[in-house]
């Protein structure tokens, strides 16, 4: 029986897998908050990948290392991750070895946002030994109220908040 993902999640082990297979992504989602200084609590990590076919290859390479599964998908079924997979969908969740890991494409399609579109505003954290793409917070936070559910409106207080004390400002009063 595999392990239990909240218990066992290792977001480094999850980022030092898609490194070393060259996988091109941002990160996104509660993490890269929690980057920036959030105190909102996650327990998986998201990405935005680039979606060209050699990166959706090297995707794949990385989800087969981590022992990925479909997190929403009954273990009697096919669990199919391949290039051809990755390559003809856009979002995905998952749970491996090291946690849930959600892989998207188009994070927020209402906000009209892709790989390249975070890339360009992305800030590059180092992370262990190397260093990684992590959305910008103003990103960050358009993603969010893009996605308008209870949970990402309550991370738009919070990185507002952040952002404003990042740039040295009071935030508004009530």
């Amino acid at each position: 029986m595999p392990a239990d993902p909240i218990l066992s999640f290792d977001p480094i082990r999850i980022l030092d897998e898609l490194r070393s297979n060259g996988v091109e992504f941002v990160l996104i989602g509660g993490l890269a908050g929690r980057l920036y200084g959030s105190p909102t609590v996650t327990n998986d990590l998201d990405i935005c990948y680039r979606r060209t076919k050699e990166n959706c290859a090297r995707l794949a390479a990385a989800l087969s290392k981590l022992g990925a599964r479909y997190r929403d998908l009954s273990e009697e079924l096919p669990q199919v991750i391949d290039f051809q997979t990755i390559w003809q969908g856009s979002a995905f969740t998952f749970v491996t070895d090291a946690g849930f890991l959600d892989c998207l494409a188009e994070p927020e399609a209402r906000a009209a946002t892709n790989y390249d579109d975070l890339l360009r505003s992305a800030e590059t954290i180092p992370i262990g030994d190397s260093t990684i793409h992590v959305c910008a917070l103003e990103d960050l936070i358009r993603m969010k109220r893009a996605a308008g559910r209870p949970k990402d409106l309550i991370a738009v207080e919070w990185l507002s908040a952040v952002r404003d004390e990042l740039a040295g400002s009071e935030p508004p009063e009530a």
